[in-house]
This record gives C-alpha cells, sequence and structure tokens, in this order.
C-alpha cells in the first residue's frame, strides 16, 4: 500500500496541531494596551524604562507616550500629558444619542460651542492649584501623571473655577463623546478594546492586578474625532445635570462591560470615590456658555 496518503494526512494533523497550540499561546499573551514611547508594566502603562513599583512607575525615563511631557522632580521622573484644550463647535444632541439600547429621550439637546479639556485633570496640573492656596491638597504623593481622583465635585468645580472654567453639564459632556451623530463610544460605535480605553484593569479582560487608574492619554487610540482622550475608562468623570445633581459619566478602569463604558454611561457614585475624576470645559467666542453655580 502506498504509505503517501498516510504520511499527508500525519502531517497535515500535527500542522492543525501546531496551529492550535500557537493559538492558545496567543490568548495568554496580554491584550496590546499601551502606545509607542509607553511600556506595559502590570496594569499600567509606565514611560519606556520605566518599572510598575508597587502602584508607581519608577526608574530611569527614556521616552513618553503621545502628547506626553517628560518631568523631572528630583530624582523621579514622570510622564505628564500636555494640557490643551479642544474647541467643539456646539451643535444638536439627538434623542437617544450614545446608546441605541435605551429609550430615547424625548426631544433632541441644542448644545452651544464650548471647548473641553483634552484629558482628565492631571495630579501635575492640580499641583498649581495647591501651591496657590486656591484648591485643598491632594493625600499622599500620588504619580503626577495620573488623574486627581476622590475630590467632591464641588471640589472639582474649585478648580476649575481657578483654571476660568467650569465641570461640564451633562449634555456637553456626552456632546463632546458622542457628537451630533450619537457615536456609541467616544471613537466610533465599534471597537471596545484594551489600546482604545483603560477598562477591566481590576479583574479582566484587560488585566488582573490592577489598583487605579492609567497615566491621563495612555490610550490615545480612543480619542474622538477632535482629539478628546479618555472619555470612556480610566475615570468616571464628575458632570452637572439641569437641577444641579453631580453625576460621573464614562466609566473607569474597573468598568468589565460595554454597558459601563458607553458614552450614555452614567452613575451616582460617592462624592470622594476614587474611581472618579474630572475635566472642565470653557466658554469660547463663538457661544456662551451657562455660568458656574455658586457656592
Amino acid at each position: 500500500m502506498n504509505p503517501t496518503p498516510r504520511i499527508a494526512s500525519a502531517l497535515a494533523a500535527i500542522a492543525a496541531v501546531a496551529i492550535v497550540v500557537r493559538f492558545a499561546f496567543a490568548e495568554r499573551e496580554p491584550p496590546t494596551r499601551c502606545p509607542r514611547g509607553l511600556d506595559p508594566e502590570g496594569a499600567r502603562c509606565c514611560g519606556a524604562g520605566q518599572d510598575l513599583v508597587g502602584e508607581r512607575c519608577t526608574g530611569p525615563l527614556i521616552a513618553c507616550g503621545p502628547g506626553q511631557f517628560r518631568i523631572d522632580a528630583g530624582i523621579a521622573s514622570a510622564c505628564v500629558l500636555e494640557e490643551e484644550k479642544i474647541e467643539l463647535p456646539g451643535g444638536v444632541l439627538p434623542p437617544g444619542a450614545a446608546d441605541w439600547q435605551r429609550a430615547p429621550s424625548s426631544e433632541p439637546i441644542e448644545v452651544a460651542p464650548f471647548a473641553i479639556d483634552r484629558g482628565e485633570v492631571t495630579v501635575w496640573r492640580y499641583a498649581e492649584c495647591v501651591a496657590k492656596k486656591a484648591c485643598k491638597e491632594l493625600p499622599g504623593t500620588p504619580e503626577p501623571g495620573l488623574p486627581v481622583t476622590g475630590l467632591p465635585p464641588e471640589e472639582a468645580e474649585r478648580f476649575c473655577r481657578f483654571a476660568k472654567g467650569r465641570l461640564p453639564t451633562a449634555a456637553e459632556w456626552r456632546f463632546a463623546a458622542s457628537g451630533s451623530e450619537g457615536r456609541r463610544f467616544p471613537w466610533g460605535f465599534t471597537g471596545l478594546v484594551c489600546r482604545r480605553a483603560a477598562f477591566g484593569l481590576e479583574q479582566g479582560p484587560c488585566s488582573h492586578s490592577g489598583t487605579g487608574p492609567d497615566l491621563v492619554g495612555a490610550r490615545p487610540d480612543g480619542a474622538t474625532p477632535e482629539g478628546v482622550l479618555d472619555l470612556s475608562g480610566n475615570v468616571a468623570e464628575w458632570t452637572r445635570d439641569p437641577d444641579g445633581r453631580y453625576r460621573a459619566r464614562g466609566g473607569s478602569y474597573r468598568s468589565r462591560v460595554a454597558a459601563e463604558l458607553v458614552t450614555a454611561a452614567v452613575e451616582s457614585p460617592d462624592p470622594r470615590a476614587t474611581h472618579v475624576g474630572f475635566r472642565c470645559v470653557y466658554p469660547i467666542a463663538k457661544g456662551t456658555a451657562p455660568p458656574a453655580p455658586t457656592k
């Protein structure tokens, strides 16, 4: 009997097993999270050359990520997102914008032009307000490039007033995240993956060792078409509802499912929740923004 068919069959079986093993090992690799200039360290992205020691990126810093700059404070170095305001032209936030799984609101909302911080307020940026005694000190010595967390919304408003702005209204935040087309995620309608949002860092799917947020701006692939970063994941963000209540939007590093990360996601957390941060908005010449609340 000709052995050639048997040999060919055996080789095909071996090749199939090899492919399965290869994919199995690929599945065990950690998901891609960090952009050029940042290296994956535990659940975090650290500046190239640094190691994650405890909860802090430390060691010699070779490079930072896109849009970040290097600071040197004593013997410590850190990557911090460049401060920038993104101007948005305003427009109509359609009924049910950002989540087709929910019942649409009764009326579209007209949003006036405004500017918004490109990223969440960092510890480094907040320190200027503390130095000028306009804001309260943060506990401990958090890493400069991380978002400020644990502040009640009233304290967040205090910083935004110092920066000549205020917290965004719910409609402004949603417009920045979803646009007039009602995007489900800041970058588009699909594609929730670890390189676009800092989510699932505590219990998966993006990591199982996380204890806090990542560097602000460490997911540039998740930017809106206008360039606003981190509107899904990393930290949820304080916003102000029409009735004056403060609620948090956008999900955080703790979030694990899409429903917590869509641009319509909202929660009412503890005022000092450690997974909640903030960014500010600012009036621009093209429109008149509603005034900041008085205290």
